[in-house]
C-alpha cells in the first residue's frame, strides 16, 4: 500500500490535526467498497452538488444524516420476493453506507431522489464574523493641534 506519511509536517504546523488525519483515513479507506458510484460537483464559490446512483431504492430505503463536518448516507437493503424464479440477479439491491467529511460551515441545503439518482446539494455559509473583513490603513484616530487659550499649542 502507498501511504503518505505527514509526520515532518505535523511537526512544523500547528492546528492542522484534523486536516492531517482525514487525509490519512482516505488513504486507509480508498482501496474499499465503491458502491454506489457517485459524483461530487462544484456549482459554484460556495455551492456544491453530491449524486449517488441508487438505482432500486426508494425515499422510504434511504437516510441522510447530516451533523458536524460529516455527511452520511444510508441504503437499507428490501426483501423482494420475485413473482417467478430469477435466473440473474445483476442489480445491485444491497444495504449501503457512504460518509461524506464536509468543511467547517458547509450544510445540507436540499436532497432529492429521481430518476435514480439521490441528488445532495451543499452549501458553505460562513458566519459574517469569520468573514474578511477590509482594514483600512489610517482608520486610527488621529491627534488635532488645539490652540490654547493662553496661546499656546497643546495637542488634543
Amino acid at each position: 500500500m502507498n501511504r503518505m506519511d505527514f509526520t515532518p509536517y505535523r511537526r512544523s504546523t500547528v492546528g492542522f490535526d484534523r486536516l492531517f488525519d482525514l487525509m490519512e483515513r482516505q488513504a486507509r479507506n480508498a482501496g474499499g467498497d465503491n458502491y454506489p458510484p457517485f459524483n461530487i460537483e462544484r456549482r459554484g464559490d460556495d455551492e456544491y452538488r453530491i449524486t449517488l446512483a441508487v438505482a432500486g431504492f426508494r425515499p422510504a430505503d434511504l437516510d441522510i444524516t447530516a451533523q458536524q463536518n460529516l455527511l452520511t448516507i444510508q441504503g437499507k437493503k428490501r426483501d423482494e420476493t420475485a413473482e417467478g424464479e430469477m435466473l440473474h440477479i445483476g442489480i445491485a439491491n444491497r444495504g449501503f453506507e457512504r460518509r461524506f467529511e464536509l468543511a467547517d460551515y458547509v450544510r445540507v441545503d436540499n436532497a432529492d431522489l429521481a430518476d435514480g439518482l439521490l441528488i445532495i446539494d451543499l452549501v458553505r455559509e460562513v458566519p459574517e464574523a469569520m468573514k474578511p473583513k477590509k482594514v483600512m490603513i489610517g482608520a486610527q484616530k488621529t491627534l488635532e493641534v488645539v490652540k490654547d487659550e493662553d496661546d499656546g499649542s497643546k495637542a488634543a
